[in-house]
């Protein structure tokens, strides 16, 4: 069974595979229609040889034919994916994770017609867009032909008796629904046949992961296979939302902003209905109700500049994590920090990653389509410094504490910390820090800037106004 609330359940030890994949190589995509669009019918023609092909069609018949999750990448984070039908496998989900078993998870799906067939009900033939017996409600409509696929998550009702586990919902009458836009992520779910489930390939309420060496780190020895397709593109996960209300509202903030969505019809007065921290009750979409992407160090807020006083007073010995954003220096502002001369800086590899914008082109060609991804993964790694070493006194004194200090800057822009936020948390935990002093932004500033805060705030300890 699926943990329950603080449950834990043992999962055998198995010996945990990354199998690397790229889009580009293992074959084309088809349309039915001239516009080529996903939204439509379409497939994948796979190439005759070659390892990535290989080691797609390998992750495809272990979701076929095993409940066993496979690990791949999205646009956003990692996700962790399951036949999204059979219990059993779905079940496997929750206990590689050992996430909690009211805790519903989102559907991936591959095309509309994959979606409409999930939610008419079972004598019914498919419906087109414009139907009246289309089971998707009007008010998505123009949400999904313009940010799908994408980072959006849409709540849909349920038909009854459901195609679906029950585990998914977590006996809920509605399932939380999206198409990514990863090329990887939409050939492995059309290959498959069926929709995923999918929640991010972390351990529950840790970071999500943004790379295959995450997902390892974390779930290594709880699943077989993890699909290494490079860094995602957007670092943070989608948003969520529930137009079945009046008005409609926000359930998760990610990378479609409450602006955007007020542009649409139906949409003028949408709401937020999420707490920036844990909440009670059933959960009405993943994220909810739990404590989620912290850190192993104790995660502190700052609000204004960080200062040497607050930092002495929650570090209380160890070593201190400074993760920058917007305004923060290397030098640390105010914190009056005096450096080891003999120590200097040394500094790590593993980069966060970096996107331009959301890619709703479609081609026929795989490699085509791949190309911008590529491009926008090149130009992350030269977008964010790695972590920077400097011993220090908390403040002017020489018999003061000296302390291990690893920063990180993420740099100004709200869409780079939004891509760098998670790798870089996990980057200052393998550094052994006690406490990582975060610099907050703007939270008004747009879809990033909501999301990265709704993040940390859900990770912190403790959330400071300077």
């Amino acid at each position: 069974m699926a943990p329950g609330n603080g449950a834990t359940v043992q999962t055998k030890q198995r010996s945990t595979r990354v199998l690397k994949v790229d889009a580009s190589k293992i074959g084309r995509f088809v349309f039915d229609d001239p516009q080529q669009s996903f939204l439509g019918n379409w497939k994948v023609q796979l190439s005759g040889d070659g390892p990535d092909a290989a080691n797609m069609l390998e992750a495809v018949s272990q979701l076929r034919d095993s409940d066993l999750p496979v690990a791949f990448p999205t646009e956003t984070v990692y996700g962790l994916g399951a036949d999204a039908t059979r219990s059993s496998a779905v079940r496997g989900i929750y206990n590689a994770k050992q996430r909690p078993s009211d805790n519903p998870l989102i559907i991936h799906i591959s095309s509309l017609s994959q979606l409409r067939n999930l939610l008419l009900p079972s004598s019914s033939t498919a419906a087109s867009p414009n139907s009246p017996q289309d089971p998707v409600p009007q008010i998505y409509h123009p949400l999904i032909s313009r940010f799908w696929p994408g980072p959006l998550t849409i709540l849909l009702p349920l038909r009854t008796p459901s195609p679906l586990a029950s585990e998914v919902t977590s006996s809920l009458p509605t399932v939380a629904v999206r198409m990514p836009s990863s090329p990887l992520a939409l050939a492995l779910i059309q290959l498959v046949g069926v929709p995923l489930a999918a929640p991010s390939a972390n351990a529950s309420s840790k970071p999500s992961p943004t790379t295959a060496a995450h997902v390892l780190h974390d779930l290594s020895g709880r699943i077989d296979l993890i699909l290494d397709g490079g860094p995602c593109t957007v670092g943070v996960e989608s948003t969520v939302v529930d137009g079945l209300t009046s008005p409609p509202v926000i359930l998760r903030p990610g990378g479609v902003s409450i602006d955007m969505l007020r542009a649409f019809p139906g949409w003028e007065d949408v709401r937020v209905a999420y707490k920036d921290g844990a909440e009670t009750g059933v959960p009405r979409a993943p994220g909810m109700k739990y404590k989620h992407y912290s850190p192993n160090a104790k995660l502190f807020l700052f609000h204004g500049q960080l200062d040497a006083a607050l930092v002495k007073k929650y570090l209380k010995g160890g070593s201190i994590g400074v993760l920058r954003t917007k305004t923060w220096k290397a030098g640390l502002l105010r914190m009056n920090l005096q450096s080891s001369e003999a120590t200097g800086i040394t500094e790590t590899n593993g980069h966060p990653h970096s996107r331009n914008g959301d890619d709703h082109q479609t081609t026929e060609s795989l490699e085509a389509r791949t190309e911008i991804e590529d491009q926008r993964q090149q130009n992350t790694l030269s977008s964010v410094s790695s972590a920077q070493h400097f011993q220090v006194h908390l403040g002017d004194e020489p018999e003061q504490l000296l302390t291990d200090l690893w920063t990180i800057g993420l740099g100004p822009d709200t869409a780079d910390i939004a891509r760098g936020l998670f790798s870089a948390l996990r980057e200052l935990d393998q550094k052994g820090v006690n406490i990582i002093c975060v610099e907050g932004i703007n939270d008004n500033e747009g879809a990033a800037a909501a999301a990265v805060m709704n993040r940390l705030r859900k990770a912190a300890e403790v959330e400071i106004i300077v």
